[in-house]
């Protein structure tokens, strides 16, 4: 491993790009180098944090290229908005062909896509330039899902068989940016948000400790979808105070609900399913992630909310509202749970780690493009599901050019 720490441009500095910020101070052999955001103050805000915390000595630059073209840079992580992630990628590309910079590799945020055809461009592209991609999915480095597959699998499922079903769920009570909330922007609702953590997360704990993820083969995919809160008139006046009148959940919703059910053959034909549920719609503490697997002799339940710290403040204790408990916090008085290392705790130390690693080592990561893309075609097939009221087969045909009507601006569940 070379002794040179790597130097780390993010690209983005607004929510999840300080989550990664904030984690760096439990990655080893990385600096924080530069931030590139097309608003400088934002821009210069994350550099302040990457410097408060002493994870590198960072500054703003004026543009990919300038930053893919700095020698000091050796990785970027794109957290830039999703409907910017391909032409981000494309500029990245194009300056490291031209001969430009020293890079390596390139980690991006989910979902690597909006579609199918987005994803793919990304790994194209990736290839094209000769980088090595990572998928940033921080659950499947989860603490408690990493360590709990180990237990399950190594006493478990030796003893009694595999696990054959898998759930999870992620529930909050919406997104903090209004372009998160446009389907065209953001390629869809909390399918699209969300659900690419709970399929990729449950498809990681069925999948055998150190087997490639072609041991499990979707077959078929049934998906649900609907508005449930945020189209109802007060909840959509709030949305479109929020954007300055650009949202408009009356006529042009996206989803704030969706489950589905996969479909898997394993290497030794069993069928093993599963379940995920996500949801914009979610009042409570805040966050919530909650995962179970299931097998012949055990089970395994994880919730976040299930904290180890719970404080309580009675209604004399009036302070000002925050996320400085858990994240997407909804009240801040009763007893309240809090997530003491968020950072950790959802994986991001882990997650950053590995690809800090990998890229050192000139190892493609373990989670990569290519996971990235096989998620998005799940998604996108559960949106094709939704659509049609029906299991469909897995792969569907047509799905390498599917544009859900939600990210079209041409579904609303009140017209059915």
């Amino acid at each position: 491993m070379s002794q040179k720490p790597l130097g780390i441009g993010i690209i983005g500095g607004g929510f999840i790009a300080r989550f990664h910020i904030k984690s760096w101070v439990g990655v080893r052999d990385a600096d924080i180098l530069g931030i590139f955001d097309p608003d400088a103050k934002r821009a210069s805000e994350a550099c302040a944090l990457v410097k408060s915390l002493g994870v590198g000595e960072a500054k703003p630059y004026r543009s990919v290229t300038d930053m893919v073209a700095d020698p000091a840079i050796d990785a970027l992580w794109i957290c830039a908005p999703n409907y910017t992630r391909v032409e981000v990628m494309e500029e990245i590309a194009q300056t490291v062909i031209k001969g430009k910079g020293t890079l390596r590799g390139i980690a991006c945020e989910k979902p690597l896509g909006r579609n199918v055809a987005e994803a793919k461009r990304m790994l194209e592209l990736a290839r094209k330039a000769k980088l090595l991609d990572g998928y940033l999915e921080n659950q499947v480095f989860s603490p408690a899902v990493v360590r709990g597959k180990e237990i399950v699998w190594a006493r478990g499922a030796a003893l009694a068989g595999p696990p054959y079903l898998a759930r999870a769920a992620e529930e909050h009570s919406g997104p903090h940016m209004p372009w998160f909330w446009e389907g065209k922007l953001q390629g869809g609702g909390v399918l699209n948000d969300m659900m690419c953590h709970s399929v990729e997360e449950a498809r990681f704990m069925l999948t055998p400790p150190g087997a490639p993820r072609e041991v499990l083969t979707p077959v078929s995919i049934t998906a649900y979808t609907n508005c449930l809160k945020w189209q109802e008139p007060h909840y959509a006046g709030i949305l479109a105070k929020n954007s300055g009148g650009k949202t408009d959940y009356i006529n042009r919703p996206a989803e704030d609900f969706a489950r589905s059910l996969i479909e898997y053959r394993t290497d030794k034909g069993k069928l093993v399913i599963v379940e995920t549920t996500t949801s914009w719609c979610y009042v409570g503490a805040g966050l919530r992630l909650s995962m179970e697997l299931l097998g012949p002799e055990y089970s395994l339940q994880i919730n976040t909310l299930d904290a180890g710290l719970k404080i309580f403040f009675s209604r004399q204790v009036k302070g000002k509202a925050g996320e400085d408990l858990v994240e997407k916090q909804n009240a801040e008085i009763g007893l309240m749970p809090v997530v003491a290392d968020e950072a950790t705790e959802y994986g991001y130390i882990a997650e950053n780690r590995h690809m800090v690693r990998s890229f050192l080592k000139g190892t493609r990561p373990e989670e990569n493009f290519s996971d990235g893309l096989n998620v998005t075609e799940l998604l996108m097939a559960a949106y094709m599901s939704a659509e049609k009221g029906k299991t469909i087969p897995f792969p569907a045909p047509g799905l390498a050019t599917y544009i859900p009507p939600v990210a079209k601006g041409t579904w609303n569940p009140k017209n059915k």
